[in-house]
């Protein structure tokens, strides 16, 4: 099913292709490389405010969207722990990039957490959006930033995922249009098909990993910001300070940053505080390296 491709000024469109993949990518600006990692169920577009502001700053913003998502074509359906992870290494290899910094919203985050730890040396500086450090312990109170997971480890093709965009995620739910712009690809059957591939294959098996400790017992490489909205109910700043601890026990560099009115879905909520959180995180990797 063709499904027109969204407009965002100043971005050009690639296929890369990679073994079993054709990767769509989106890329805007020119220097260093800063590989953007959407969340769920978003795409590539998701970045359609902050790339170009990137970009104004002097760098290369690429944005593919992953398997499952989007406008990327994949041979097989299947999506386990690291699949995604894997594509990100071919992409990174096929585009010629050795060293890139790296940004992920959500289960961006999650390939970008991955990448990070076993491959720290191509990895510059990382950014976390919405997404707990792994190393954090865990709480009851964590609880309700699961209470999707049912509906989607057993989601039904065809099944509208609109909901998910509503008021406990977003500061101001998203407007109709753009949250038909961020479902419009799951009409391909290949990527409605893909969401329980995603949560079975990739977000238990590693979750489980998580609580029990993996993350604990290996140790953070890149200088790592974990940017939170203020108003993510799933997660506030004392509960996530608190469960973190001391992040030096984990990570060589590791900060949080917590943004004013903005929620779960921060990129739309606060595109612009975003941006200047990730700059500035760059900048401070960049003193100090």
């Amino acid at each position: 099913m063709d499904t027109p491709m969204p407009e965002a000024s100043g971005f050009d469109h690639l296929t890369i292709a990679t073994r079993g993949l054709a990767s769509h990518v989106a890329v805007v600006g020119e220097g260093a490389p800063v590989v953007m990692l959407h969340g769920f169920p978003q795409h590539w577009w998701q970045w359609r405010d902050i790339g170009p502001r990137l970009a104004e700053r002097g760098y290369r913003v690429i944005c593919p969207d992953l398997r499952g998502a989007g406008w990327t074509v994949a041979e097989s359906p299947r999506i386990e722990r690291e699949t995604r992870r894997h594509d990100l290494v071919a992409l990174l290899d096929a585009m010629g990039f050795d060293r890139v910094r790296l940004v992920g919203h959500d289960m961006g985050a999650m390939a970008a957490m991955q990448l990070a730890y076993t491959d720290p040396e191509r990895v510059e500086a990382l950014v976390w959006l919405a997404a707990p450090p792994p190393f954090m312990s865990f709480s009851p109170k964590m609880l309700g930033a699961l209470r999707h997971l049912p509906p989607l480890v057993w989601h039904r093709p065809g099944r509208s995922l609109a909901a998910i965009f509503g008021e406990a995620y977003a500061v101001r739910p998203l407007a109709p249009v753009t949250v038909e712009t961020y479902l419009a690809p799951m009409r391909r059957p290949e990527v409605d098909a893909a969401v329980r591939w995603l949560y079975r294959g990739m977000v238990l098996p590693e979750a489980v990993r998580i609580a029990r400790g993996a993350y604990t017992a290996q140790r953070l490489r890149p200088p790592t910001l974990c940017a939170f909205g203020r108003r993510d109910g799933a997660y506030s700043e004392a509960d996530l300070r608190r469960l973190t601890g001391d992040p030096t026990r984990y990570a060589d560099h590791f900060e949080f940053a917590f943004i004013d009115d903005a929620s779960h879905f921060i990129t739309d909520d606060a595109p612009e505080a975003v941006s200047e959180v990730i700059l500035e995180h760059f900048a401070r990797a960049d003193a100090s390296a």
